[in-house]
């Protein structure tokens, strides 16, 4: 029987893992498609759903890192042994990637902005509907977020952008705190007395 946890105590102590740390069993198909089916109510300014989802399972996660790894390495011919690892095992760290795709363009009532902050929204739930169903979670953006030459690879369409890849798993080590700014540093009060 898992453990209930409110929500703010939930929030007071999540925390990302480093894809690097994590490890199978990943969700199954139906765990996935309730995660995804969370992650997409999020705030969406007049119903555009601005983004949608590639999900990365198995091999496929092999060959497309070995592709990534061909376009870095031709950047940087001289890339050191344990830097090839890494571009070659990008998508392979943890058992499932999923891409949050944006699709915000102009539109005639909705800013653009507007839809750029749901695509963001989306990889937060989809981080918080990994961990709801029991794994850990990581959203990151590396080179190939924005690298054109790699959409093809990761079937990233024409006029679109990559929000996050999202890597979900099972930890394998505990999740660590790391320093958080204070609010003071953070926020502006305007009116109101206690």
């Amino acid at each position: 029987m898992k453990t209930q946890i409110t929500l703010p105590d939930y929030l007071a102590t999540r925390r990302s893992i480093p894809a690097f740390q994590m490890a199978e069993p990943g969700p199954s198909r139906a765990e996935i498609e309730e995660m995804l089916t969370l992650a997409s109510r999020v705030p969406d300014h007049g119903k555009l759903a601005p983004w949608r989802f590639i999900v990365y399972r198995g091999a496929e996660r092999v060959r497309i890192s070995e592709a990534l790894a061909e376009i870095a390495m031709g950047d940087k011919p001289n890339l050191s042994e344990e830097m090839v690892k890494v571009e070659k095992t990008r998508l392979t760290r943890a058992p499932l990637v999923i891409a949050v795709i944006s699709r915000a363009a102009p539109h005639v009532k909705v800013p653009e902005w507007e839809q750029v902050m749901s695509a963001g929204a989306v990889c937060l739930n989809l981080l918080m509907a990994a961990n709801a169903h029991g794994f850990s979670s990581n959203w990151l953006t590396e080179w190939y977020a924005f690298d054109a030459r790699a959409f093809p690879i990761l079937g990233v369409e024409a006029g679109e952008k990559v929000a996050g890849f999202i890597h979900i798993g099972t930890a394998t080590v505990p999740p660590t705190e790391r320093p958080r700014p204070a609010l003071s540093d953070i926020v502006t009060w305007v009116g109101g007395e206690d």
